[in-house]
C-alpha cells in the first residue's frame, strides 16, 4: 500500500493556491452570471443553473485523468484507493449487499448533497438577476457567520471570543464594503422605475438571505457526513500536539480492515480526489433528474425554456459552467480540509474581488470610500486571524 502525500491531508501550498483559484472562479461566475441574463437578455435562471451543475460531472474524471499523467501511481491504485473511501465512509444502506460497495448509499449522498446545494444556488441564480452583484455577494457570503453557529452548535464545541469577533468583523466588513460604498441610488421618479420594479432588488436581497442560510447549513452538514475523516479534523478543538498526525481511530475495525489486504492502492487518496468524486455524483444526479423543471416551468409560464441564440450566449454560458465547477470544486475540497468556518470568513475576500472587478470593469471608481476600505480590511483581517489560529492547531 502506498501512502498519498501529507498534502492530501494537510493541504499546505496546495491548499492555498486552490483557495485563490476558487475566490477568482466565483468572480467569474458571478460577473458572468448578471452579464448572461441582464448584458445579453438570456433570463433564464433555472436552465443556467442546470447547465452549470450538469457540468460538475466532468470534475473526478479530470481530476483522476491529471493524476493518471502526473502521478507515479498507477490508475489500479488510485482507482483502488478511491473505491475504499467511498467504501469505509459510506453508510451502506438496507438495500446494499454486504462486502459490496454502497451503492444505494452513494446514490442517498449523492442525491441529499446534490438537492441541499441546489436549493440555494438557484436562488442564487435568481437574485443575480434582480439586485446589485456586491448586495448579492454581501449577502450570500453571510453564510460565514451561520457557518459558525451551526459547527458550534453540531459539533458541541465552546464558544471561542477569537474566533467570534473575526467572524462578526468579516460580516461587518463586507456590509461595509457594499453599503459604505459612494454610489448614489436615483430615485424611482428619475429612472422612471415602476414601483414593482423598484422592490425587485429586495425581492433578490430577500431570496439570496435565505439561500445564504441554507448554504451555510450545507457547509457545516457535509463536513460532519460527507468530508473523509482523513481530512484534518479537528481543526475547532484545542490545539493538537505537534507530533500528532489524523489517522484512522484504532478502534474503527471498518476503516483499516479494507486497507491491510488491499497493498496496491493509493490510501488516503490524493489530495481532493475524494471530495470532486462527490462533486461529480452531484453533477450526475443534476443532469438525469434535474431537468425534469424545465417542462414544468415553461408549461406554467414561469420560465419558458428557449435555447441560447447566438455564439456569444453559449461562450458566456460555457464561461459560467466552467468557473461553477471551479468554484464548487474547490469549496468541497476547503470545506474538508479546512472546515466550514475558515473556508465561509475565506469566501468573505470575493466581496473584496467583486468590489475590485466593478471598479475595474464597470468603471464605479466613484464607489470607493473610507468606509468600503476598512470593510475590505476588515475582512482580510479577520480571515488573517482565522488562518493563523488553524495553522496553530496544526
Amino acid at each position: 500500500m502506498s501512502v498519498a502525500d501529507s498534502s492530501s491531508t494537510a493541504g499546505g501550498i496546495t491548499a492555498g493556491v486552490l483557495f485563490a483559484l476558487t475566490l477568482v472562479s466565483f468572480v467569474v461566475e458571478s460577473q458572468l452570471t448578471q452579464y448572461v441574463q441582464t448584458g445579453l437578455g438570456f433570463r433564464q435562471p433555472y436552465f443556467v443553473f442546470y447547465i452549470v451543475h450538469s457540468a460538475f460531472a466532468i470534475m473526478c474524471p479530470l481530476h483522476f485523468l491529471f493524476l493518471m499523467i502526473k502521478s507515479k501511481a498507477s490508475p489500479r491504485a488510485l482507482y483502488r484507493g478511491l473505491y475504499v473511501s467511498l467504501c469505509t465512509h459510506i453508510s451502506p444502506t438496507a438495500f446494499d449487499s454486504p462486502a459490496s460497495f454502497p451503492i444505494w448509499g452513494f446514490v442517498r449522498l449523492g442525491t441529499i448533497l446534490a438537492i441541499t446545494i441546489a436549493i440555494p444556488a438557484l436562488l442564487w441564480f435568481i437574485a443575480v438577476t434582480l439586485a446589485p452583484l456586491t448586495d448579492v455577494t454581501a449577502l450570500w457570503n453571510t453564510n460565514a457567520f451561520f457557518a459558525y453557529i451551526l459547527t458550534v452548535k453540531l459539533f458541541k464545541l465552546k464558544w471561542e471570543l477569537r474566533r467570534l469577533v473575526s467572524v462578526v468583523i468579516a460580516t461587518a466588513g463586507a456590509a461595509l464594503v457594499v453599503y459604505g460604498s459612494g454610489s448614489s441610488t436615483p430615485t424611482d421618479a428619475e429612472t422612471g422605475v415602476t414601483a414593482e420594479q423598484a422592490n425587485l432588488p429586495l425581492v433578490g436581497d430577500l431570496l439570496t438571505l435565505v439561500a445564504s442560510i441554507i448554504y451555510g447549513i450545507y457547509q457545516v452538514l457535509y463536513k460532519m457526513y460527507a468530508a473523509l475523516p482523513t481530512d484534518p479534523e479537528n481543526l475547532d478543538s484545542p490545539p493538537m500536539d505537534a507530533a500528532y498526525e489524523p489517522i484512522f481511530d484504532p478502534t474503527d475495525d471498518l476503516a483499516e480492515s479494507p486497507v491491510t489486504d488491499k497493498p496496491e492502492m493509493v490510501y488516503p487518496p490524493p489530495f481532493g480526489l475524494y471530495a470532486n468524486a462527490l462533486t461529480s455524483a452531484i453533477g450526475v444526479f443534476t443532469l438525469l433528474f434535474l431537468w425534469v423543471p424545465i417542462p414544468i416551468l415553461h408549461y406554467y409560464g414561469l420560465e419558458t425554456f428557449r435555447l441560447p441564440t447566438n455564439l456569444q450566449m453559449v461562450l458566456v454560458i460555457a464561461g459560467i459552467a466552467l468557473s461553477g465547477v471551479a468554484f464548487n470544486a474547490g469549496l468541497m475540497i476547503l470545506l474538508g480540509v479546512w472546515g466550514p468556518i475558515v473556508t465561509s470568513v475565506g469566501n468573505l475576500l470575493t466581496i473584496v474581488l467583486v468590489f475590485i472587478s466593478d471598479i475595474t470593469f464597470g468603471g464605479a471608481v466613484q464607489n470607493i470610500t473610507a468606509w468600503s476600505l476598512v470593510g475590505s480590511g476588515a475582512i482580510v483581517a479577520a480571515f488573517g486571524v482565522l488562518a493563523y489560529d488553524m495553522l496553530r492547531r496544526r
